[in-house]
């Protein structure tokens, strides 16, 4: 008998349930392993968020071929294709957009829950550790290639005793479309 390529909605559903739990896992390994390799929260909070830039640099190409999204027009319109489109398609939550600025440049990205904390209590010693900090990360590197830089941080975070996770959000400047050497 050859191999079926056939799967119905609720068995692929399934295999998205396990694949997250699986990636939620394996994230854990990966914190553990640079706790162990770097002598402070500090600077593994700052190689967690090195390594998600890299992810968001590669995640927005996946994005925009999966989606026929155009140009955002604005820093609001970006802020909600990010937490509507881009975290429910790669850890299935939706955050809550909110705390605007007056200025519309600064915005928080609310978490009721975060997938990447499932299963984790920090340790007493690791209490400046961002766990989740690789988020800050892709969504730097992610912005980046749609010529946005942004200065993204956590602000709260439930596995430091916080009642929500927040994640902000401010707009530093359009980046220019950079033309190879030479040209014009």
């Amino acid at each position: 008998a050859g191999i079926s390529t056939g799967m119905s909605r609720q068995a692929r559903s399934g295999d998205r349930k396990i694949s997250a739990e699986l990636f939620t896992l394996t994230y854990g390994a990966l914190v553990s392993q640079l706790v162990k390799d770097y002598e402070s929260d500090a600077e593994v909070n700052k190689q967690l968020k090195k390594i998600g830039y890299n992810i968001g640099v590669r995640l927005i190409e996946d994005l925009l071929a999966r989606r026929a999204l155009g140009r955002c027009q604005d820093f609001k319109e970006t802020a909600d294709v990010i937490a509507k489109i881009g975290f429910q398609t790669y850890i299935g939550v939706t955050p809550t957009v909110t705390k605007w600025s007056a200025a519309m440049d600064e915005f928080s990205l609310l978490f009721d829950s975060n997938p990447l904390a499932d299963f984790v209590e920090l340790p007493d010693d690791h209490r400046k550790l961002l766990y989740s900090n690789v988020l800050c990360g892709v969504l730097r590197g992610a912005l980046e290639m749609v010529h946005q830089e942004v200065d993204v941080s956590f602000l709260r975070d439930t596995l430091r005793g916080d009642e929500v996770t927040e994640i902000r959000l401010k707009f530093v400047k359009k980046l220019e479309d950079a033309l190879p050497a030479g040209e014009e």
